[in-house]
């Protein structure tokens, strides 16, 4: 028998509001619930810890470079599959199924624009085009970036964001890291800055190539920035290796790169650079 009976009706909570899929992100560094307006209003980057989400070339596009001022080169490039590789699909199909999903007809994104009234040639790679991995395309795009800011005598800034060399171009791949490298030997000569930023992750081909060739080399915070990642390292050296190792700040500690700078102050310091370069 109940003794008590309620005199009102049981306190009416708002109906539960289903989210759309994908509005809400956690932080992979403190596990923080963020909108993902909250996010892109924060320039991807975590408001409580600073963690900076990865993001593909558009973003960082829209970020660096004044509004309607980019004009975009060589879209059309596309690999044409020299050695007719097969894995768990052919190549061939895997291009055609990326570029489908992303958008993107390879790993970079070139063009000219201006950042705060600086003119530029920008290339900016994408991991979401197999791991950001440089092909044929992703080298000659790089090479043609140099030869445009020669011959329009602008500096040239690239940033890279990626796994390493396309095992699927195999020796073709590897001859980028030569190619793009030798090419920046012409921008030195025609005495043009190159400015390289390196975000997370910056591996393999391209920090052996032209990724730590900048007149600056910028870091964002916590990239990883390798040759070999540090599971294949330790296994290597069969030792622990340091804390924070191949990390941005790590890598700045012993002089690998020369400044590390947060993403929403990296088109300011990117307009102080070019301001003293230009003066």
């Amino acid at each position: 028998m109940s003794w008590f009976k309620r005199s009102t009706k049981n306190i009416i909570s708002s109906e539960k509001k289903d989210l759309p899929e994908g509005s809400w992100v956690k932080c992979e560094k403190c596990g923080e619930m963020l909108h993902k307006s909250q996010l892109e209003d924060n320039m991807w980057t975590c408001n409580k810890c600073d963690y900076h989400f990865r993001i593909g070339s558009k973003e960082y596009i829209e970020i660096l470079i004044d509004r309607k001022t980019f004009k975009e080169t060589d879209k059309s490039l596309r690999s044409n599959d020299p050695l007719k590789f097969v894995d768990t699909k052919s190549y061939k199909v895997r291009l055609a199924e990326v570029e489908k999903k992303t958008g993107l007809t390879d790993a970079i994104r070139t063009g000219t624009g201006e950042i705060n009234g600086h003119k530029v040639v920008l290339g900016c790679m994408d991991f979401q085009f197999i791991g950001g991995s440089m092909g044929s395309v992703v080298g000659e795009k790089v090479a043609r970036a140099v030869d445009r800011a020669v011959k329009l005598k602008l500096p040239l800034i690239l940033i890279s964001q990626s796994g390493g060399a396309r095992m699927m171009e195999a020796a073709i791949s590897l001859m980028q890291l030569a190619k793009t490298s030798a090419r920046l030997t012409r921008l030195h000569k025609a005495g043009l800055p190159f400015i390289s930023i390196l975000t997370d992750p910056t591996t393999g081909g391209v920090t052996a190539s032209f990724a730590m060739l900048g007149d600056f080399n910028i870091a964002e915070p916590g990239a990883l920035i390798a040759f070999a990642g540090p599971r294949v390292v330790k296994q290597a050296v069969g030792k622990d290796l340091p804390e924070g190792f191949q990390k941005s700040e790590f890598l700045l500690d012993k002089g690998f790169v020369d400044m590390i700078v947060h993403r929403k102050e990296l088109k300011g310091k990117m307009t102080q650079l070019l301001g003293l370069l230009e003066s």
